[in-house]
């Protein structure tokens, strides 16, 4: 390893809104229009509201806004309340393969929040987007996920380094002091995922929150002077060795500059872990072929990873947040509801005795020789009557044309109908046209 902070810091100083292809403009759109309604419903969540007041109350007199509420704040409460409400509800974007990165709740919301404090445009937003995630995405890639054998919460861990990169591109750093932003980022760095185990899941939607919050202080101290590692993350202390059991530090500067890895971002089709896209997907599209109902159901077999088995088998989770945790409910849900709609996964399908029912009828299985970067699963259904209906399913994430209702989906309840939304809809897929953000909030 060498140099590799400094190599990352270098290309994220120098990139600008010309240097990007087509397809990857395309891409940061999608990804902050994603992200913009995954936070305006998100707002609505009692957990959320917890973190807004906070921002408020800790934050006033600034220029940013928090999304779905409107108010403004100063850039780094507005990048802990977005990015907590970002991911609110499991409704964020992620990486195909994945890399324990979200490119959606830990890069655009501080990027927005530094657009808005110092009046940047549409560019130079769709720029900052892109940037943080070439970084942030190939720190994610060299971690194996092995932080999260550790016991750390991915996106906590990856997610400072893209938000500080994003916000440092923003206030003008050069190349010496974006390798300070990096090396103050790696000190910020953090989330447990002791909440997997049953309690606290509200904490979950902090670590992105707090990542996002962390490069906004990493960017803004660094643009005054103050300085951090330049060896943070391939150093003997550094991110790396410190946070993972192994790594591969080759994937840090792979392509850089020439191949993009922010085009690996997926957008998800259900407010659910990514985990249980694929099952939840698998048993709609069989439903829908069949004519099955939930209550026809005698037994469900998924197979996945063996990462999929040691977190995700929630027979009985106690909350919502756990309930979206855990592949078995999710997969009881789907059969019973609309799995694409927020509004399906509340207190009363908590408590429906049908979806519990069926719920600990789903049985995980871990696939033989599936690794960390799987994400496919084989899924059966057993019905009463003794047929038996199976698929295989790659993905389940959203596809090409879909955007448009997800976003009018996760929006509907922000104003009286879809037209003001609509119309920000419009605005964030021509953002390259804005020459201010301050509309948007």
């Amino acid at each position: 390893m060498a140099d590799e902070t400094v190599q990352l810091a270098r290309y994220a100083a120098g990139l600008r809104y010309e240097d990007l292809p087509a397809g990857v403009v395309a891409k940061a759109k999608e990804i902050i229009a994603d992200t913009v309604a995954a936070c305006v419903c998100g707002a609505e969540m009692p957990w959320s509201r917890i973190v807004i007041d906070y921002a408020e109350r800790t934050g006033p007199g600034g220029a940013s806004k928090i999304l779905g509420r409107g108010t403004s704040v100063q850039a780094p409460a507005a990048a802990l309340a977005n990015g907590a409400l970002a991911h609110a509800f499991e409704l964020d974007s992620l990486t195909r393969p994945g890399a324990g990165a979200h490119q959606g709740a830990t890069v655009l919301p501080p990027a927005l929040a530094v657009a808005q404090q110092v009046g940047a445009s549409g560019k130079q937003l769709i720029a900052a987007v892109v940037a943080g995630n070439e970084v942030m995405i190939r720190i994610g890639r060299a971690t194996g996920h092995t932080n999260e054998a550790r016991g750390f919460h991915a996106p906590g861990t990856t997610g400072p380094f893209g938000a500080a990169v994003a916000c440092g591109l923003l206030l003008g750093l050069d190349e010496r002091w974006m390798t300070n932003a990096l090396g103050i980022a790696g000190s910020l760095a953090g989330g447990l995922l002791e909440f997997a185990r049953g309690t606290g899941g509200m904490v979950k939607r902090l670590h992105l929150g707090r990542a996002s919050e962390a490069g906004v202080l990493a960017a803004s101290l660094a643009a005054s002077g103050f300085e951090g590692p330049r060896t943070a993350i391939e150093g003997e202390f550094g991110f790396l060795r410190v946070f993972c059991t192994e790594w591969d530090a080759s994937h840090l500067t792979r392509g850089l500059g020439s191949d993009f890895v922010t085009l690996s971002a997926v957008l998800k089709r259900y407010p659910v872990h990514a985990t249980a896209h694929p099952a939840v997907k698998a048993v709609r599209d069989l439903q829908a072929a069949h004519g099955f109902a939930g209550g026809d159901v005698a037994a469900i077999s998924v197979t996945g990873t063996p990462r999929m088995v040691e977190r995700h088998n929630i027979l009985d989770p106690p909350d919502l947040m756990l309930a979206q945790y855990s592949i078995p409910f999710c997969v009881a849900l789907a059969l019973h509801r609309e799995a694409r709609d927020p509004e399906s996964y509340d207190d009363s399908a908590l408590a429906d005795p049908a979806i519990r029912a069926l719920c600990r009828k789903v049985k995980l299985v871990a696939a033989a020789g599936g690794g960390e970067g799987a994400t496919a699963s084989h899924v059966t259904v057993t019905l009463a009557d003794g047929r038996r209906f199976e698929t295989h399913e790659g993905g389940g994430m959203l596809e090409a044309g879909e955007l448009p209702d997800k976003f009018a989906r996760l929006t509907r309840r922000a104003t009286a109908g879809m037209g003001g939304m609509a119309g920000v809809y419009k605005r964030l897929m021509a953002l390259e046209d804005e020459a201010a953000l301050d509309w948007l909030g």
